[in-house]
């Protein structure tokens, strides 16, 4: 009888390997950056399936969420893209998109007549609260961790993030 053996190995430890295969280094520190590399992919794709139903994609959904905390709820299309770090076509693109979805209109600028303001609709909250209210009840991907783990997982990356200058005092 022929049994085939299954050897589970981690992905992350088997790029480590390559890497330090060609010298490129394979300690923790590398370990750490593909496990967050790896992680955020995994987030990623659970929170695709709670977008999914509401036809928004990760960037439609920060795009909204931004328009939602936003002040009255609008916001130029060029600072919506300064924002969410995109290409002027890309937040066109992805405001063409929520638009067409009845997620988000275009209005006027109140005071200059260049600029197009993006504005939150009733739809479009309703979005956010929903895919908002999913992503909370399936623990934003990181069901594994308790609060604690959870906890010390943010201090950690809120420490590289700070030493990166992400965090700014005010």
């Amino acid at each position: 009888m022929n049994s085939v053996v299954t050897k589970h190995r981690d992905p992350v430890e088997r790029a480590a390997a390559n890497w330090g295969r060609h010298g490129f280094g394979d300690g923790p520190r590398l370990l750490a950056s593909l496990s967050i590399i790896r992680v955020e992919d995994m987030i990623r794709t659970h929170n695709a399936d709670v977008l999914q139903p509401l036809h928004l994609t990760h960037a439609r959904h920060e795009a909204l969420a931004v328009l939602f905390y936003s002040r009255g709820g609008q916001m130029k299309l060029s600072e919506l893209g300064q924002k969410l770090l995109l290409h002027p076509t890309s937040i066109t693109s992805t405001v063409d998109s929520l638009e067409k979805l009845g997620y988000v209109e275009r209005v006027p600028h109140p005071s200059d007549r260049r600029a197009t303001m993006a504005r939150i609709t009733p739809d479009g909250r309703q979005a956010i609260v929903t895919s908002s209210e999913a992503m909370r009840d399936n623990d934003y991907g990181l069901q594994a961790l308790t609060e604690d783990e959870a906890q010390q997982l943010f201090g950690l990356l809120r420490k590289v993030r700070d030493a990166a200058g992400d965090i700014v005092d005010d």
